[in-house]
């Protein structure tokens, strides 16, 4: 399994791990800036939504 390590990741890999990054920024601008922290959950959680509608894989 070597391998697996070179192999490409899935578009729905992508925006997971896209959606845990912007997760994440929320969490440490929530104690600086309360707006920007609620912006950047919502937009995880429109990432969300996009990524219920992909097909599974």
């Amino acid at each position: 399994m070597a391998f697996g390590f070179f192999r490409k990741k899935s578009e729905k890999e992508k925006l997971i791990e896209k959606h845990r990054k912007l997760l994440e920024e929320s969490f440490k601008l929530s104690s600086v800036n309360r707006r920007k922290s609620d912006e950047k959950v919502a937009e995880a959680e429109a990432l969300m939504r996009k990524i219920e509608t992909l097909p599974e894989k």
